[in-house]
């Protein structure tokens, strides 16, 4: 017997069901009306986390201006309360992606730890996702088209609909006399879906009547084997994450050595895997930068330019440098009460353990030629000095260095430079936070 809406929903969903929240992506069309109808129905019968609508509204036609109205009405004729979100759409070469990333960008925002956000895709939608990202040149993880679930901000994205088809839906729609908003877009076939959807399937159903279904089911096999991918990934990276000699600088990083002894393709699949959370993964031809950073000369400080950042090649290790890395003040700092901890201007902040050294005192930076004096050792050159204790290329500008007047008292968690001889103080940096992996 074939299971009902309602039983397909309630086991996709019954991880969650203890979660805080959940809530419904509702644009008032087909798909989430039906979505909308089917858990407020069930809300009533089954005791469920409260339930709420989010409207995203992007503002990129007229007729859209009229949609929140009727998804307020909506809502309140089933009890269940709704938010509207406008959103600002940038613009570029793809509407529909700038759309889609300022729409999940809304949801992100408003997701909490461990809420969920429910939303209507389902099985044509998936094909049609597969069928484009086939034509984009997509791998693995791009065939895989949209997984049931991910993790979204602090909680999950789950799609309970992707085994339902859009007859299905409709049917219930009809069945329940169920009303939703038409998007006149939805019709425009400069729209790569929208071309699909209208002058693609139909000719493939038309040979292939089961041809949405089968997509789908190729989907759920890909996604199978990005699974399998992930799991290899997942051990080869083990082997590659030995903590590294700075504990205190604790950037993502890999060591080289048994990544680059990998065959080249594990070698992509452990670092995709290791660079999804980190930034937008480079097309196929961007990948000869990764082949660049490897095997460049041991002396040479290579680095692989990303999306949303850069990889760096120093001391045996890979390591990962977000875009906001070089968004910080190299100004000099004074530091006036050195028994109280320095915020330094986008770079963290510095304290003493042990008795503090007398001021006046201040905070730079390395702009070259700087010299320090060491306890029998004498006057030091301080480029010297770093390339002794192998400190990554990429971190030396950012280094704080404690000037007393002008002599080098101190420079920040090295050993042996970070104190004064004879001092019983050592110079401690705590680096700042961000998204990215700085902490």
């Amino acid at each position: 017997m074939k299971p009902t809406l309602t039983a397909k929903l309630l086991q996709i969903l019954a991880p969650w069901r203890s979660a805080p929240a959940w809530y419904i992506a509702f644009s008032g069309g087909l798909d989430s009306t039906v979505l909308l109808h089917l858990l407020a129905t069930l809300a009533k019968t089954d005791t469920l986390p409260p339930l709420s609508a989010i409207h995203v509204h992007h503002g990129l036609q007229a007729a859209a201006d009229a949609w929140p109205a009727h998804c307020r009405a909506v809502c309140d004729a089933l009890g269940v309360p709704l938010q509207v979100i406008r959103v600002q759409v940038r613009p570029g070469a793809s509407l529909e992606r700038a759309a889609r990333e300022a729409r999940y960008q809304a949801f992100a925002e408003v997701t909490g730890a461990g809420e969920l956000l429910i939303t209507g895709q389902h099985r044509d939608d998936q094909a049609e996702t597969l069928l484009f990202r086939l034509l984009r040149g997509a791998g693995v993880r791009g065939l895989a088209a949209m997984p049931v679930q991910r993790p979204l901000a602090g909680g999950y994205l789950v799609r309970p609909l992707l085994d339902v088809s859009r007859a299905d839906l409709e049917a219930y729609a009809r069945e329940h006399q169920l009303t939703w908003v038409e998007d006149p877009s939805n019709a425009d076939p400069r729209f790569s879906r929208n071309y699909l959807r209208h002058h693609v399937f139909p000719r493939l159903i038309e040979r292939w009547p089961q041809a949405v279904s089968t997509m789908a089911r190729s989907a759920e096999h890909l996604s199978e084997a990005q699974g399998l991918l992930d799991e290899l990934a997942q051990m080869d990276l083990l082997t590659a994450s030995q903590p590294p000699a700075f504990p205190w600088l604790v950037l993502p990083s890999l060591t080289l050595e048994p990544l680059a002894a990998l065959s080249e393709a594990r070698q992509r699949n452990a670092l995709m895997h290791w660079l999804t959370p980190l930034t937008r993964l480079p097309d196929s031809e961007h990948w000869a930068g990764w082949a660049t950073l490897r095997d460049a000369k041991e002396d040479a400080q290579p680095l692989w330019r990303l999306a949303d950042g850069q990889l760096h090649r120093c001391g045996g290790r890979i390591w990962w440098l977000p875009a906001s890395w070089s968004d910080f003040s190299d100004a000099s700092v004074s530091w006036s009460q050195p028994q109280n901890p320095l915020q330094l201007p986008g770079n963290g902040q510095l304290h003493f353990s042990g008795s503090a050294p007398e001021g006046p005192l201040s905070v730079r930076y390395r702009q070259g030629g700087e010299i320090m004096e060491l306890p029998g050792r004498g006057r030091r050159d301080l480029k010297r000095l770093l390339n002794e204790s192998a400190v990554p290329g990429f971190i030396r500008g950012r280094l704080p260095l404690l000037y007393q007047g002008q002599q080098l008292l101190a420079v920040a968690n090295l050993p042996g430079l970070a104190a004064s001889g004879g001092t019983d103080w050592q110079l401690h940096w705590m680096p700042p936070t961000c998204d990215q992996g700085l902490s």
